[in-house]
């Protein structure tokens, strides 16, 4: 028994595979070849939906603390600021006694601000087991006990949640340390991501376009925000560290030579009572004796002596001082206000100066008010990325569930048993047509009980044809009678063959092609004669189909179902049936007074859902010059493709279209698509219209180098390739375009030196071939720099061709073989580093 499993229905959305040849029959194991970069995004986005989940509650209960005491005198009015008084506010000795008396407890350090009507802060001495004891605050003129402060229990809870995230103090701490270096892993990886080639220029890097939409729109508000808040998260993550970690805070420490720390024990029990009983140690002289040699104090802590003989201890800060924690420190003997020890911050070391800086810089105020928003708004832009990493992550899951689902179609369709050798399925294909209509036709046949193998030609050799006794073959025809690129390989080989090695092999032939051209399904003609040639038998004759002609198709599916002997679905239907209905908005004249023929961009818009990408084309079916359908006999006229100049991010669809002349009345001398387009249809006309991938021309929106190499309109196709680099952040672009004049055929002249000189094109070479006694085009130009396009090469570069096969396209390939050679130039076709897009 022979089992078939069909591959996926839809090509890849990565832009820089190469086309593959689908091995059916043994299964292969997958290999992974990841560059940095990959390994880099993996881990990025891992880290970003794990820990960058826990990290918005971190961001989102700093935020809430920045501003806390703001935000507790504002629900608590009167409680920490009271009207200003004409007489003197109490002294710490006052307060001191007064609060001991009242509340029974010893006063352990009391907080004082020289701002009139600030209410002093005092703290008691910590009872049995307590690290810390009680704290109040007391009116300054009268001694009284302020009222408690309402929500200070939750910002207590707020603050232990961002600190320890609810959990014990000691493992909190290391878990947030934790998260503090994901967060720092998030920061650096996503700059190394983003990071562009010329890093030089401010607008690559902080930069918004509101304009995109989509996938476009989020990554570009994930990457710029994140630069935006990169400074910031790396401050928060090093200074949130130094408290996390022992180890880490200890070193700093002594590299600052700031005397070892000791931990705050709970208090023994019965050391609060014999503190309770100590009589109790008058710091008036301490106090006046601060003032006078601490002018200009704005905070001041006094720490009041255990026992008598004891010097009183004052932290205080100074009104020029450069950030909160720049605080002298000063001892006075109580007993005479001797002064024991007077330490001004700006005579202390440097070391344990720098050290008081982290929590300045933690908390933003470093940078007085400007720096507490900043701060608070980075915290606050934590769930910002959450959302979008989230949003990112969950889309590429559905694409790739999608693919699956497609994979699966196919390989799970139900069909009888077939004990025969399978029908070999291949196809030719350029823009991705011959692929889909040869899954297409392999899905039906096995439906209708055949094993089938499916093949593309890219990568298949002729000697492997004599494994099949029938084959059926969808084979798309390529400019002027040639084979897609990358099945000249195949083709050139299946010519040098000799003999009748496929004697007793029948075939099938589908030819796609364009009857535009005059060598109509050429490439299916010269295939199906060279293998009759070697032997191979017709099972039918070949049928041409001339775009998506549908009597044609459906002579093709009576063909597979005769082959079958069961009755086939008809294929190629949904192809009929996926055109749309577009507006034309507007279009704008690009050369006028060129020798030419006028370049129109045309802008169109559509279906709100519409999606595609860089390389893509729109098929549409275009009216005669008064607006009707069709030709003299009623038949319709066949749809006309078109290069996309524009990405779904932009809001509309647009295109270059160059207008065809003719002789004669003819639809009044002008082409049928190109006429309507550029010339006939009114504004806001309707265009029906049908996007088309193109799988042989995807874009590369990996770090690889890029050529594109162009002339005329198909710049369109180019354009969009180098959008989609730009904002994939991707700037090793090469853009080679050719004109006739650069007075009148500087297309799109302004937005490509604005690339150049942003950095987004790393060279651009504009070739006017009028404009110089002997002729240039831009195969001359490329041919002149064979040494940088080698080197180019080397480095793994993608080469992209877009425009007019006569000529340029054909001149490329001949420089592109001299350069290379035949084999260097099929290994660049196998590779799919060799992509076309022309007509």
């Amino acid at each position: 028994m022979t089992t078939s499993s069909l591959p996926h229905l839809l090509p890849r959305a990565g832009a820089d595979d190469a086309p593959q040849t689908r091995q059916l029959a043994v299964p292969q194991q997958r290999r992974w070849h990841w560059h940095w970069k990959q390994v880099w995004f993996q881990l990025h986005w891992f880290i970003g939906i794990t820990a960058g989940t826990v990290l918005v509650i971190i961001g989102l209960s700093g935020a809430t603390l920045a501003f806390k005491d703001e935000l507790l005198d504002v629900m608590n009015p009167g409680v920490r600021h009271v009207p200003a008084e004409t007489r003197a506010p109490l002294t710490p000795a006052q307060l001191s006694s007064i609060a001991a008396k009242e509340h029974g407890q010893r006063v352990a350090s009391i907080t004082l601000y020289a701002e009139a009507g600030a209410a002093p802060r005092l703290f008691f001495a910590p009872k049995d087991g307590q690290r810390r004891g009680a704290s109040i605050y007391m009116h300054p003129y009268t001694g009284a006990t302020q009222p408690a402060l309402m929500g200070a229990a939750f910002f207590e809870w707020t603050e232990s949640l961002h600190r320890w995230l609810l959990l014990p103090r000691d493992p909190g701490r290391q878990v947030a340390g934790a998260l503090a270096l994901c967060l720092l892993g998030l920061a650096l990886s996503g700059l190394y991501l983003r990071w562009p080639r010329r890093p030089l220029d401010w607008r690559t890097w902080l930069t918004f376009d509101p304009a995109l939409k989509g996938r476009s729109f989020l990554w570009n508000l994930h990457a710029v925000a994140g630069t935006w808040c990169l400074v910031v998260y790396v401050a928060l993550t090093l200074t949130g560290i130094y408290w996390s970690y022992d180890v880490v805070r200890d070193n700093i420490d002594a590299w600052a030579g700031k005397p070892p720390r000791t931990a705050q024990a709970p208090a023994k029990k019965g050391q609060s009572k014999e503190r309770k009983d100590a009589l109790p140690v008058d710091v008036g002289l301490a106090w006046t004796s601060f003032q006078q040699h601490a002018p200009g104090w704005t905070l001041a802590t006094v720490r009041l002596p255990m026992r008598p003989g004891e010097a009183v201890q004052f932290t205080w800060l100074a009104s020029d001082a450069p950030h909160e924690r720049a605080r002298s420190r000063m001892s006075i003997a109580p007993a005479d206000g001797t002064l024991t020890e007077n330490e001004p911050y700006s005579q202390q070391a440097l070391g344990p100066r720098l050290v008081n800086i982290i929590y300045p810089l933690h908390m933003g105020t470093y940078f007085g008010l400007p720096g507490r928003i900043i701060v608070t708004l980075a915290s606050l832009g934590l769930p910002l990325f959450a959302i979008t990493g989230w949003m990112l992550y969950l889309g590429r899951r559905k694409a790739k569930r999608a693919v699956h689902a497609q994979r699966a179609l196919l390989a799970g369709t139900p069909g009888k048993t077939d004990t025969g050798l399978p029908t070999l399925v291949a196809y030719a294909s350029q823009s991705g047509q011959a692929e889909r209509l040869a899954l297409e036709s392999a899905r039906a046949l096995q439906q209708a009980g055949v094993a089938v193998n499916v093949q593309s030609l890219d990568r298949f050799d002729p000697a492997q044809l004599r494994q099949y006794e029938r084959a059926l073959i969808v084979a798309s025809t390529f400019g002027e009678g040639e084979a897609p690129d990358g099945t000249r390989r195949f083709a050139r080989l299946l010519r040098q063959t000799a003999g009748m090695p496929l004697a007793g092999l029948e075939f099938g032939m589908l030819a796609l092609g364009d009857r535009h051209y005059s060598a109509f399904c050429g490439f299916g003609h010269a295939l199906a004669q060279q293998l009759q040639a070697l032997g191979a038998t017709p099972m039918f004759p070949l049928i041409e189909v001339d775009k998506h002609d549908p009597a044609a198709l459906a002579g093709w599916s009576t063909a597979l179902a005769r082959c079958s002997g069961s009755a086939i679905d008809a294929i190629g239907v949904q192809e009929e049936a996926s055109y749309a209905e577009w507006r034309l908005a507007r279009r704008v004249l690009l050369n006028p007074g060129s020798l030419g023929g006028e370049l129109h961009e045309i802008t169109l818009t559509g279906p709100a859902d519409a999606s595609w990408e860089a390389g893509a084309l729109a098929e549409i079916i275009g009216c005669n010059a008064d607006g009707s359908e069709g030709d003299a006999q009623s038949a319709q006229h066949a749809p006309r493709s078109y290069s996309l100049a524009s990405l779904p991010s932009d809001g509309e669809l647009q295109l270059l279209v160059r207008q065809e002349r003719h002789a004669g009345e003819e639809n009044e001398g002008y082409g049928i698509c190109s006429g309507w387009l550029t010339r006939f249809a009114p504004l806001g006309a309707s265009i029906r219209l049908r996007l088309q991938a193109n799988p042989a021309f995807a874009p590369a929106l990996v770090d690889v180098p890029c050529i594109y190499i162009g002339n005329g309109s198909g710049l369109a196709g180019l354009r969009a390739h180098l959008r989609a680099r730009h904002r994939a952040g991707l700037a090793r672009n090469w853009l080679l375009f050719g004109e006739r004049q650069q007075a009148f055929d500087s297309i799109c002249g302004e937005q490509l030196q604005g690339w150049l000189d942003a950095g987004h094109l790393a060279r651009l070479d504009r070739v006017f071939s009028r404009d110089g006694e002997a002729r240039e085009y831009v195969q001359d130009r490329l041919r002149a720099n064979a040494g940088e396009l080698r080197a180019w090469l080397a480095q793994g570069a993608i080469v992209y061709v877009c425009g007019s096969l006569q000529g340029m396209a054909a001149g490329i390939d001949a420089v592109l073989q001299e350069v290379l050679g035949q084999d260097g130039l099929d290994a660049l076709l196998a590779a799919g580093r060799y992509r076309r897009d022309v007509y």
